[in-house]
């Protein structure tokens, strides 16, 4: 991979965490409520529909993301740079997967309040369904996690030490800390499209990081 296309993956991987975001948004932002289940319960038929395409778009532009990653690991060793692109290959087509998911959860809210029935026991399935999807990306996660960070530490990618900071697992594990210093519009942008949101971060990182990379002769 040459430099220009590095970096156009890399576009392409901040690309499909923005649409995501929006995606999110046109599941949870309501300029006057903050309860996310109501919001996308009272979301209109065209902003459902539209998120969930955004599922599919966005899904395709982090998987087109990955040829990036996986130049940044040119200088590892064969082994690990198949894992890698394995755990994230998997994790960015669950992110479509589950954000997809999520149109359930909006149809059925959107019939528990026309039909005033119950919304969190109408929804209950729709939710056991998308923590189903999500308890295989874990291990996807923590095994990617694990090879991302040794191995930029170790100084074996093109990425430098700074990298690790950009990467996902920090931001995610401080996610409940960062949800209580947030209120209103901001805590439903930020925490409605948050896992999305470290993928913005990651990408928009890893494409400064790689920018001048040369590539391997």
């Amino acid at each position: 991979m040459n430099q220009t296309w590095q970096r156009t993956s890399g576009i392409f991987g901040i690309l499909g965490g923005i649409i995501l975001v929006i995606g999110d948004m046109l599941f949870y932002y309501d300029a006057e409520s903050t309860d996310l289940l109501q919001n996308i319960a009272h979301a209109s038929d065209s902003r459902l529909i539209i998120s969930g395409v955004t599922a599919l778009v966005g899904a395709w532009f982090y998987v087109l993301g990955l040829g990036q990653v996986n130049f940044a690991f040119q200088p590892s060793k064969p082994i690990m740079r198949k894992i890698l692109m394995f755990c994230l290959g998997g994790i960015f087509i669950a992110y479509g997967v589950v954000h997809g998911a999520y149109v359930s959860i909006g149809a059925t809210a959107k019939l528990a309040v026309q039909n005033n029935l119950d919304i969190v026991e109408a929804t209950r399935l729709s939710w056991e369904i998308n923590g189903a999807i999500r308890w295989f990306v874990y291990p996807l996660f923590a095994i990617c996690s694990l090879v991302f960070i040794i191995q930029v530490w170790k100084k074996k990618t093109l990425y430098p030490r700074w990298m690790i900071l950009f990467f996902p697992l920090l931001l995610f594990l401080l996610q409940g800390v960062i949800g209580k210093l947030l209120t209103g519009k901001a805590w439903v942008i930020i925490m409605g499209g948050y896992l999305n949101l470290l993928l913005v971060v990651f990408f928009i990182g890893s494409t400064i990081a790689l920018w001048n990379a040369k590539t391997e002769k």
